[in-house]
């Protein structure tokens, strides 16, 4: 119950045989709210209720996850490739008769994001990414703290099906280890949530799309990154990180992000990654406070 009601989710058509799974609700200037791995649009449970007394909110799972439907993978994983996933998401708030529109984006979201406001810049008004860091920056800085704490990153791209015969053995095992290593409040993430998130990845379909998408990342997201290295963003970018996460401890996030785009602020709450649902108070009030300014 994203909106503290069980809502009917719409299926809204991107492309041949792909439908992105769409919540909406409220009322106001439209705000797209995309999540990250491991886990569905269920991750804005705690906050989307309070955004949508201001906003008409639409929560979207990414292709490959949730209920959105998971395309068949190419060879340079082009089909998960954060354009592709961006290119969804303009078609998703077009069909809705949002032309332009505030978009935050936690973890993958916020790479999906990112790529949706350099390709789109004249759709996305303002964006918020929510615990990371650019990726190509985070690739280029390797190191041993970086891929100990992100081991996944090197793990999910080996070629298939290796990971996904291991993941696959025991999703739930997986999903408890990768949210309590990343998050510092176990009792964050509630009983539904997690079942929630457990649905939707125990399909083999979503463990291999997901890999797809980190794949995508170490290799073509990084051609498309490259290309347009030298273009700063100009919309309002805030940057939300986790006071006690591996990004905000590792890296200088204003830095990074001001690499990147040429307006940017933000700051640290309280907890680690999953700030939507460790932090939801202080996350809400900075999404709000950024999107009315």
């Amino acid at each position: 119950m994203i909106f503290g009601k069980k809502l009917a989710k719409q299926y809204i058509n991107v492309a041949e045989n792909i439908n992105i799974a769409v919540c909406t609700k409220g009322d106001g200037p439209p705000l797209l709210l995309l999540h990250g791995y491991p886990q569905t649009g269920y991750i804005w449970h705690k906050i989307a209720p309070q955004l949508a007394r201001d906003f008409t909110v639409i929560i979207a799972d990414l292709r490959g996850y949730g209920d959105s439907d998971k395309p068949p993978t190419s060879a340079d994983h082009a089909v998960y490739s954060k354009r592709a996933m961006a290119t969804d998401m303009i078609s998703v708030m077009a069909a809705l008769g949002h032309q332009r529109f505030f978009v935050a984006g936690h973890d993958r979201g916020g790479r999906v994001a990112h790529r949706l406001a350099r390709d789109s810049p004249q759709a996305v008004e303002k964006l918020a990414v929510l615990d990371i860091a650019p990726t190509t920056m985070m690739y280029d800085t390797t190191d041993m703290q970086f891929a100990t704490s992100y081991y996944h990153w090197f793990f999910l791209i080996q070629p298939a099906p290796f990971p996904e015969t291991l993941i696959g053995h025991d999703p739930k095992f997986f999903l408890e280890r990768k949210m309590r290593h990343w998050g510092k409040n176990r009792d964050a993430i509630t009983d539904d949530a997690f079942n929630e998130y457990l649905r939707c990845f125990s399909n083999p379909q979503t463990i291999h799309a997901s890999c797809e998408d980190y794949r995508a990342s170490a290799s073509i997201d990084l051609v498309h990154d490259a290309a347009d290295a030298d273009r700063k963003l100009t919309m309002p970018l805030l940057a939300l990180w986790g006071e006690d996460g591996m990004v905000g401890n590792k890296y200088d996030m204003l830095a990074a992000w001001r690499d990147v785009a040429e307006n940017v602020s933000g700051f640290a709450v309280p907890g680690g990654h999953y700030l939507p649902e460790e932090a939801p108070d202080e996350t809400y009030r900075a999404l709000l406070d950024f999107f009315t300014a």
